[in-house]
């Protein structure tokens, strides 16, 4: 039996199938992956992510520690609730984690990191943090709803009260405001609207059921995949991990290079591939039958070396198979997949597919 969140007796109430994620028991689906996803896509969805772990940072060296642990640069945060996606690395600029970062107020942050990585995550932090005036607080006691789709944030501001209605209402994307015990952030992994609402672990239980009542529809594991592929958003383990840079993985964006007396960790290793990168990563389109799979090859007849896709699926809101793909930055146009044993022609594009319900195929 592996962790569990304080949502699991509503996912077994509601039918859900089962399975480990990182060593928590989460709900895989409620019956059909595909309906979930369309749900997200077309109405308003629910997810239980209560797995991730919030971590909140404070004191007198906070903005300058995480200016040291995180690529991008804290400084950006000018005013209370701003977000910030963030990478953590290691010496050798590969990716220990990725998160979200928001300032709560002066020498105070508050961080949203993945659950496999969680252990590994605060253990790094607490080596970091020597020298550093910091307190680092895992909140284990909150829980963690996502709901996104178009009609997200009407369903939402039904079950909040008035004043948590109206701060919905002013918040920019990538933002949040603490209303009481309700942290209500403008962010998500969809490519949709929506909002992450973070409140103590003994409300959960309660706003689910009020958010079923208002017609948003319980989403798992399964469709939370399908629907960030789509959105062409990484996955920890499977697009980055401790091997591979940012630069490799089409995050390059997260790196905050200015200024350049700032010495986050991995830095220098950056510094030499920013100049001369071996790998990309790419979206992939197939429009044969088929799906594309993590680890499947890619080969090119125009360029050197092999690629290999590390995320893939049946993309439910465009009809076809997509991936991603590390691959050499020479690839270009149309590639090959060796799906068992035979080459199948797919397109490089860049690596996004689908915003707000909408395709967004563009060659690459």
């Amino acid at each position: 039996m592996g962790y569990r969140t304080p949502l699991f007796d509503r996912h077994r109430a509601l039918g859900a199938k089962i399975v480990d994620f990182g060593g928590w028991d989460m709900p895989l689906h409620y019956g059909s992956q595909i309906d979930e996803h369309h749900q997200v896509r077309r109405h308003a969805g629910v997810f239980d992510v209560s797995h991730m772990r919030v971590v909140d940072i404070a004191g007198d060296d906070a903005r300058a520690y995480l200016r040291r642990l995180l690529a991008n640069d804290v400084d950006k945060l000018k005013m209370s609730g701003k977000a910030l996606y963030a990478l953590m690395l290691n010496p050798e600029g590969g990716v220990i984690d990725d998160l979200i970062v928001y300032l709560l107020a002066a020498d105070s942050y508050r961080l949203v990191v993945n659950c496999g990585t969680a252990e590994k995550d605060l253990a790094w932090m607490a080596v970091q943090a020597e020298g550093f005036a910091v307190t680092i607080r895992p909140r284990t006691d909150l829980a963690i709803v996502a709901v996104q789709g178009p009609e997200a944030i009407a369903r939402v501001k039904t079950v909040l009260d008035d004043a948590a209605a109206a701060a919905i209402d002013s918040l920019p994307p990538f933002s949040a405001v603490a209303m009481d015990d309700t942290f209500i952030a403008r962010t998500g992994y969809t490519g949709e609207d929506g909002v992450e609402l973070i409140v103590p672990g003994d409300r959960v239980v309660e706003l689910w059921d009020r958010l079923l009542a208002a017609g948003v529809g319980p989403v798992g594991l399964g469709a939370r995949d399908t629907l960030r592929l789509e959105a062409g958003m990484n996955l920890y383990g499977n697009d980055m991990d401790e091997s591979t840079s940012p630069l490799e993985a089409n995050l390059g964006w997260t790196i905050a290079w200015a200024p350049e007396e700032r010495e986050f960790i991995g830095r220098a290793v950056l510094e030499r591939q920013r100049a001369a990168p071996a790998r990309k990563l790419v979206g992939l389109v197939m429009e044969s039958r088929g799906v594309l799979r993590a680890h499947q090859i890619v080969t090119s007849d125009s360029a050197e070396g092999v690629g290999e896709i590390t995320s893939g699926t049946f993309a439910p809101t465009l009809g076809v198979a997509i991936a991603l793909a590390r691959v050499p930055v020479a690839f270009a146009g149309v590639v090959q997949v060796d799906i068992r044993g035979k080459a199948v022609p797919v397109t490089i594009v860049k690596p996004c597919f689908v915003r707000r319900g909408q395709a967004v195929i563009n060659h690459a």
